[in-house]
């Protein structure tokens, strides 16, 4: 139902309002009048609820029908004055008319009873008219709020799909490269680089819906990312893993760590001629989820820039879904490389 009348909790407060209201007379005319409080209750409670239902509603379609702003002042005043003069008119023939009925039940009726009547029929019309501009007023600045939340939720969406069509592509590139670098002098090694390629793939088409997955899920991915990597590098590509259990079950947006396993394999493994170890920490501290990423690198490589693409991809990503609450920070140390990450330790239960 539209108007005062829009919602049953509005409802009941309106009603409830009209009644204290209907109290609140009932308890002057006992005193003015001389008659029992129980007669005036009789009389008030059902006239104040009656006007209070038609008020509201006319009051408000005259509000929607005239907006602030756009109608003229005098054509608003014009037309809520008309509104008024009739509904205190119609309100005084329901009164008497009322008292006639009630008879011996009634209250004394005289020129003044019926002129306050009048008075109180225009003053509780002009409010209404008042409640029913701020209320329409609460309910725009509202729907314009949930129109810009919507509309700021769309603008993170659209940039996160295009940080991950970042990903994916500059993935396959690079492993493509690896491919036909391999086919020439390891073809076997190239059919099952392939193989664990087309895997891989396979294994994210159903997260591009998905804002968040599990960390266990996540290191799923990255062990056969490792695996796709094994294949060419052998035994030059070691993994460690220190992972605490509590953490397995936060939520982080898919594939975002993907690209700083792929840099530091990139940085750091590739460029030593023995290979190098890859070191990989996640652990849950109250709040927050920490991960640290570590792999060795060689004492005559020049410390990485933060604004390389993978390192600015996951910033960003961070910030579109997290905002302030999370960062990503780097470090060079003696023949290492680290990446930690902090982020809200969120869970599905969470």
């Amino acid at each position: 139902m539209q108007g005062p009348f829009g919602a049953r909790q509005g409802s009941l407060l309106y009603l409830l309002a009209w009644l204290l209201f209907g109290v609140a007379l009932a308890w002057l005319l006992a005193a003015a009048a001389g008659v029992t409080l129980a007669a005036s209750l009789l009389f008030a409670l059902p006239l104040t609820v009656l006007y209070g239902v038609a008020a509201g509603f006319s009051s408000y379609y005259l509000c929607r029908a005239h907006p602030l702003g756009a109608v003229a002042h005098w054509r608003v005043l014009a037309a809520f004055g008309f509104a008024a003069l009739c509904m205190a008119g119609l309100w005084l023939a329901a009164a008497s008319l009322w008292n006639d009925l009630l008879g011996q039940g009634g209250i004394p009726w005289n020129r003044s009873l019926a002129a306050t009547v009048f008075g109180l029929g225009l003053i509780l019309y002009g409010l209404c008219a008042v409640a029913n501009y701020l209320a329409i007023a609460v309910g725009r600045a509202r729907e314009l709020e949930t129109r810009e939340l919507q509309a700021q939720l769309m603008a993170r969406d659209a940039e996160l799909r295009l940080l991950r069509a970042q990903v994916d592509p500059h993935f396959l590139f690079n492993s493509l490269n690896s491919v036909s670098a391999l086919t020439s002098i390891d073809p076997a090694a190239a059919r099952e680089m392939t193989l664990q390629l087309a895997e891989f793939f396979r294994r994210t088409l159903g997260l591009e819906a998905r804002r968040h997955i599990p960390l266990r899920d996540e290191l799923e991915l990255l062990r056969h990312y490792l695996a796709i990597e094994q294949v060419r590098f052998g035994e030059r590509l070691a993994w460690d893993e220190s992972i605490d259990d509590a953490a397995l079950a936060c939520l982080l947006p898919p594939l975002i760590l993907q690209p700083l396993v792929e840099n530091a394999i990139k940085h750091g493994v590739a460029r030593r001629l023995d290979g190098g170890r890859l070191r990989f920490a996640a652990a849950r501290a109250g709040s927050l989820l920490r991960i640290a990423l570590e792999n060795d690198s060689g004492d005559e490589e020049a410390p990485r820039s933060a604004s390389g693409r993978g390192l600015v991809n996951v910033r960003a990503r961070l910030a579109a879904v997290y905002a302030h609450e999370a960062s990503a920070h780097w470090s060079a140390g003696p023949g290492t490389f680290r990446v930690e990450l902090v982020l809200p330790a969120q869970t599905m239960e969470s």
